[in-house]
Parts: C-alpha cells; structure tokens; sequence
C-alpha cells in the first residue's frame, strides 16, 4: 500500500501515513450552515475555526440521541457485529461523539490507508442510519 503522505482534496491537508497517530473530525452535512462554510474558506487557521464553528451545536444535532451515536460508535468497533477492525485496520486510541460531529484517534495500521478506514465508518453509519 503507498500512502499518500500530505496531500489535499481542495481544503483541509491531510497526512495519510502508517507512522502517525491520527486525530480525525468528520461531521454531519448540516452542522455548519454555508455562511460558515465561506468563512472557513477564508481562514488562516481553517481547522481551529472549524471545532469552534462545530462547537456552537448549529443543525438538527442527530448525534445527541444515543441510538444514533451508538451507530457511530459501532462503526469504530464492529461491523455487522462480528467482526473487529480495531487491531486489524487501526489501533484506535480515543473518539468522542459530539451532537454534530465526531472526533477520532486513532494509528492507520500496515496495507491500510487513512482514506478507506474513515470511508468505511462513513459507508457503516449511512447504512445503519437508513434501516
């Protein structure tokens, strides 16, 4: 597997690397309204101004209810409830679910890479939400 190392998609760089400890914020599609949006385009420090913008808990905030977060958190530890990634794709070390967005850490492990382990949550939590 080559890793991509530091590399961007049009916003935020990101480091895709088996040697690194990776922190990874993914959000729901209206936490943050398109006035926002523009805003972070703007920004010197694009990340920051992010969390604090997440933070302020704008949209319908799914994540609140646990049923809904616990579809997250099982995307981390299990999938179809059998088998377990972490140890096998990653090494997660940390996450928290917040209202309307999600924070991960977590050690990209060897022949795997950053984008198909936050693709799989993202597929895992998309489907499960729609039964």
């Amino acid at each position: 597997m080559d890793h991509k190392g530091w590399h961007s998609r049009g916003y935020l760089p990101h480091f895709d690397s088996q040697d690194v400890v990776q922190f990874v914020t993914f959000r729901l599609a209206d936490s943050l309204p398109q006035e926002a949006v523009v805003k972070l385009r703007g920004a010197a420090r694009p990340e920051s101004l992010r969390d604090e913008l997440l933070d302020q808990g704008w949209s319908a905030c799914w994540l609140r209810s646990d049923s809904i977060a616990r579809i997250v958190e099982d995307a981390f530890l299990v999938e179809d409830a059998f088998l377990v990634f972490d140890g096998e794709r990653y090494r997660l070390h940390a996450w928290t679910i917040m209202p309307n967005h999600v924070h991960v850490l977590f050690t990209v492990l060897p022949g795997k890479s950053l984008s198909a382990i936050v693709s799989s949550w993202k597929r895992f939590t998309a489907r499960k939400s729609e039964q």
